[in-house]
């Protein structure tokens, strides 16, 4: 069974509160070659069936509409997750 991948980001223009706080627990633990940090979201919707371009393109109108805010997140993938062989998902 595919599963299609969505990402979401908070839009680049925006200040991302999480990204913040993750950055500033970096610099605590000494970790400060790292200058910023954007905290996203990750769906993973498995399918029957093959994962052919009609699918691919509801899903992306899926993420435009359901899946992320577009005032204020970014969709920046949709892509089908390949899983080497003997591996389980």
């Amino acid at each position: 069974m595919p599963t299609i991948v969505v990402e979401v980001m908070p839009k680049a223009e925006l200040l991302d509160p999480q990204g913040k706080a993750v950055a500033g627990a970096l610099r605590r633990l000494g970790k400060t070659e790292f200058t910023g940090v954007r905290v996203g979201k990750r769906f993973e919707l498995t399918v029957d069936g093959p994962a052919d371009a009609a699918l691919l393109a509801d899903v992306r109108e899926l993420a435009d509409s359901v899946l992320s805010n577009s005032v204020i997140e970014d969709v920046t993938d949709v892509y089908v997750l390949e899983v080497a062989a003997g591996e389980t998902h």
